[in-house]
């Protein structure tokens, strides 16, 4: 791992938590040690905030490693602790979801009482349409309130879902109805994006062709269509059923079974990569645990007053988490947006933030840059005075943009949680406590208590503090991934052979003087430039520390003399002008001034935009691609495919400096 860290984040600067906040935060410094003399007891507290079917037996069966199992023999169902214990509690009236579609004039408010009993009507409707406990159900949906309803719906039944994200292509969808089996999809007409509709249905008649020429012919019995947009649609009368037929007619009366806490909640797969799917599977009674518990305790969440926001599409894990399981299972109100931030204007966020007072804010990295590029007058244009918590999440967020998001999204005080996990996880794993834990501008802090993460070299010996390695979890969680779906021996491979007994997902991190983490990135992101080993993550903060730059991407290119050379791509602000050789050069002087002179880019690259998936993860070896000068690989994970061509158009150009 790189030896250095930008001077802007060695500064070191710190943020307390606000007194107030500290002297009424619902977790103390004391969890820490009580997690660490007894981790299952630990735990076990935690689970006592859901109700239970049965208690369990045993907290943590970890006999056969690496399959563990949590509260074992007791019995749960998800969809019973997100909605029914809540109404029966007497808070049927208050608002589950602020729902906001994209349209100006389209929202709709459903309180616990309206989605138990949507939920039971669409656990009555998918029962009438076949699925049992154990089917699994494909879910294909644009932000709507019946994705919500489907999901709850699926793990009423115990039928795992598998949520596919509504900007995916049909092959994508169709190789995971192939993997895990799903007899059912749920999808919708269309839904709204940038003020238009934008269709799903042919993309699920697609895929289902292409699943039964693939030798699933059959396997999709029933595809359940919600009428979102209007939009004309092919039609199998023998497959297809409206949701308003099946289960705005069903009763909303349900009696939900209890369900073994092992028992599969759904299946999530990761994106971007060619091959097959990884189908990451999570169960009920840990991962219910697991996020329920870390979203009461990192966002501080007073269910009686707080509104909380989490701008992530359920067809992402932190979707499932954290706008679903997690803010639900604890009678949270929150808000739910259909679109996208620049729709119909670029302060549509910060118009919805002032219209219903959220108070717990939580998005991507990726996002506040792009604020950062739009200008500071569209957040200050609103009233943002409610917020009084911020999130980050998806990769380390930059000093530069966590500066700026507290300032302009917080008014300076609102503290921020740097939040660190992944899909395989289920839950948050490294992330400030506020009221509890300092916040660092870039750094994730500390793990979680219960959740036991270090940070090791080659032979897996703890670095110590001020040294960089990787990271890796050191003891079981509640809400871990159990296998990948149908592959057991992929799942050791991939994520436990490195190392015995350790879990290691590729993530490179350093711990400051102070013991505190700094993620950075990828391990295959890490370049090694004249022997010297360089975080891209590192580069990519000190350039966007200048204020002239709203977002960079850096790779490693290969290179005769240094073996790797830094090569960056960046996107001005708005105010900045257009760019060209001089600014280019202001940048790389500017990175050896914030690094030092190993690190300063070989090649600069001014560009309108940077290849992003649609869950906005930077594509870097696209980059690679053009850093190197060779053809473009596939491209068809990305958002807009368009970009890459902009890119390539801009190579060669004034903007593009080259040593």
């Amino acid at each position: 791992m790189s030896e250095t860290l930008s001077n802007l984040a060695r500064e070191e600067r710190r943020f307390e938590p606000p007194a107030d906040l500290a002297a009424n935060a619902n977790v103390k410094e004391e969890a820490y040690d009580r997690a660490a003399s007894d981790n299952e007891a630990f735990w076990a507290e935690a689970a006592e905030r859901l109700d239970w079917g049965q208690k369990w037996d045993q907290v943590l069966d970890w006999s056969n490693p690496p399959f563990a199992k949590w509260f074992v023999g007791a019995t749960i169902n998800a969809a019973v602790n997100c909605v029914d214990r809540h109404v029966e509690a007497g808070r049927g009236d208050k608002v589950a979801l602020h729902w906001v579609g994209e349209p100006a004039d389209d929202a709709r408010d459903i309180t616990y009482a309206d989605l138990k009993g949507e939920v039971c009507r669409a656990a009555n409707a998918l029962t009438d349409l076949g699925v049992r406990k154990g089917d699994r159900v494909a879910i294909y949906m644009p932000m709507i309130p019946e994705v919500v309803v489907a999901m709850l719906a699926c793990a009423r039944l115990g039928a795992p879902h598998t949520v596919v994200f509504g900007g995916f292509s049909a092959d994508a969808l169709a190789s995971r109805v192939i993997d895990c089996g799903a007899k059912v999809i749920i999808t919708a007409d269309g839904g709204y994006r940038r003020g238009a509709p934008s269709a799903l249905k042919p993309a699920v008649d697609e895929a289902v062709s292409k699943v039964a020429a693939d030798g699933g012919e059959g396997l999709v019995e029933k595809v359940l269509v919600v009428r979102r947009t209007g939009q004309d649609v092919s039609w199998n009368d023998s497959r297809d059923v409206w949701w308003h037929d099946v289960v705005d007619s069903a009763s909303a009366e349900h009696e939900a079974e209890m369900h073994d806490s092992e028992h599969p909640l759904y299946v999530m797969y990761t994106s971007g990569t060619t091959g097959k799917p990884k189908g990451i599977l999570h169960t009920t009674g840990g991962y219910l645990t697991g996020t329920s518990y870390t979203h009461w305790a990192v966002f501080d969440l007073k269910a009686e007053t707080d509104v909380f926001w989490c701008t992530a599409d359920v067809g992402w894990v932190t979707g499932h988490s954290y706008m679903v399981y997690g803010p639900l299972a604890n009678g949270a109100t929150q808000v739910m947006y259909e679109g996208t931030p620049d729709s119909p204007h670029k302060g549509r966020w910060w118009e919805i933030i002032a219209k219903y007072g959220v108070t717990i804010f939580y998005t991507a990295p990726t996002a506040i840059r792009t604020f950062m590029k739009w200008g500071d007058n569209f957040p200050a244009d609103h009233d943002l005075s409610s917020i009084r918590l911020l999130g980050s999440v998806g990769e380390s967020i930059n000093p530069e943009a966590y500066i700026w998001y507290r300032e302009n999204i917080g008014a300076g005080k609102a503290p921020i949680v740097d939040t660190w996990w992944q899909t395989e996880t289920g839950q948050m794993m490294i992330s400030p406590l506020p009221g509890v834990t300092a916040g660092k501008p870039g750094s994730a802090m500390k793990a979680l208590p219960g959740i036991s993460v270090d940070v090791v070299n080659d032979e897996a010996e703890s670095v110590g503090n001020g040294n960089g390695g990787y990271l890796v979890i050191r003891q079981p969680w509640p809400a871990m991934l159990r296998t990948l779906w149908g592959d057991d021996q992929r799942f050791i491979d991939t994520y436990w052979s490195r190392w015995e007994g350790l879990y290691f997902a590729g993530d490179g991190a350093k711990l400051d003087d102070d013991g505190d983490i700094w993620l950075l990135g990828r391990v295959d992101d890490v370049m090694n430039v004249s022997g010297h080993r360089l975080s891209t993550t590192e580069i990519e903060s000190a350039l966007v520390s200048h204020p002239k730059v709203a977002e960079a991407a850096v790779v490693g290119a290969a290179d005769e003399m240094t073996g790797q050379a830094v090569c960056a791509f960046v996107i001005l602000r708005d105010t900045a002008g257009d760019g060209g050789a001089d600014i280019v050069e202001e940048l790389r002087k500017h990175v050896q001034k914030e690094i030092g002179a190993i690190a300063k880019p070989r090649q600069i690259m001014i560009v309108p935009e940077l290849p992003k998936t649609r869950s906005g993860k930077i594509m870097r070896r696209l980059l690679k691609d053009v850093a190197e000068h060779r053809e473009v690989g596939d491209v068809t994970t990305l958002a807009d495919s368009t970009v890459m061509d902009m890119i390539k158009t801009k190579e060669g150009s004034s903007a593009a400096s080259e040593e």
